[in-house]
């Protein structure tokens, strides 16, 4: 079989370099392209020399092994222990997961495999290899992102207390700096319309009314005064409510950057988000 050289070291830089930015971007770690170059290209140069010195099975995983915790540390550009770490597991579980992916691949393909070394890379086709880690990186790319998405949703969320006129409601509260509404000056939550029922079901009246920009225009919605909002160990009283469609099942009420900014500390300052509300 009739192997060209700048195809294996082009297919090894280019999964190499794919491999390691996932990686980064996983372990939330901070790199430069020319460190994700560089620590590509050392492990083009590891793959292309490693298959010319025959070494016994063990020898040969050992020598990949290392070669592989060095380059994390070529890639990242700053970063605690830790940091490290993380991006070193996930360059590895990452590889495993392409390298399985790939072996059945060549399976398939009956690609010649040499013992220690495992499947000859340069010996599938160039584009299907490339394709199906195009199509892994793309998965795990967007896979990761919506972890970390989900998690800060999550961290995000905590229970507070509601307790009018002798009813009392435990809910799930989201910390939202997007949540820009007053009333009369004063900040506004916004609560699921059934939990406002339960609370304020025998209000002869609300407090009063606010109007809510949607996607299909201005509308009015009545605003409710609850004798005391218990967010921690602090309490509040009269805080101001409003319904809204709070389309989740994670939590029922939309917390105002004023009560949530001191009371979360996963919440970033939305101080300016409210000024520039106010004015």
């Amino acid at each position: 079989m009739e192997v060209y050289v700048e195809y294996a070291i082009a297919e090894n830089f280019l999964l190499d370099l794919l491999l390691l930015f996932l990686a980064i971007k996983c372990a939330r770690a901070e790199t430069r392209v020319f460190r994700l170059l560089l620590a590509a290209a050392v492990g083009t140069a590891e793959a292309i020399v490693f298959p010319l010195f025959p070494l016994p099975a063990w020898a040969a995983y050992l020598v990949k092994f290392l070669g592989g915790a060095i380059l994390p540390l070529l890639a990242v550009k700053k970063g605690t222990k830790r940091t490290y770490f993380f991006v070193f597991l996930s360059f590895f579980a990452l590889t495993f997961a392409l390298g399985g992916l790939l072996t059945a691949v060549y399976s398939f393909f009956d690609l010649p495999y040499v013992e220690g070394q495992g499947y000859l890379v340069e010996s599938a086709p160039v584009g299907l290899v490339l394709g199906l880690a195009g199509l892994f990186g793309v998965g795990v790319f967007y896979l990761s992102r919506s972890f970390y998405r989900y998690r800060k949703l999550k961290s995000s969320i905590f229970v507070v207390e509601l307790c009018h006129n002798g009813r009392t409601l435990s809910l799930k509260a989201l910390a939202d700096t997007g949540n820009n509404l007053f009333f009369r000056g004063e900040p506004v939550n916004v609560l699921t319309p059934t939990a406002a029922l339960l609370l304020f079901r025998e209000e002869p009246a609300p407090y009063g009314r606010i109007a809510i920009g949607t996607v299909n225009g201005s509308t009015e919605r009545p605003v409710f005064a609850c004798n005391l909002l218990k967010i921690g160990a602090k309490t509040y009283q009269n805080a101001l409510f409003t319904t809204g469609d709070v389309k989740s099942k994670e939590y029922q009420i939309i917390l105002h950057p004023s009560y949530s900014e001191e009371n979360h500390e996963a919440v970033g300052s939305s101080a300016q988000l409210v000024a520039e509300d106010k004015r």
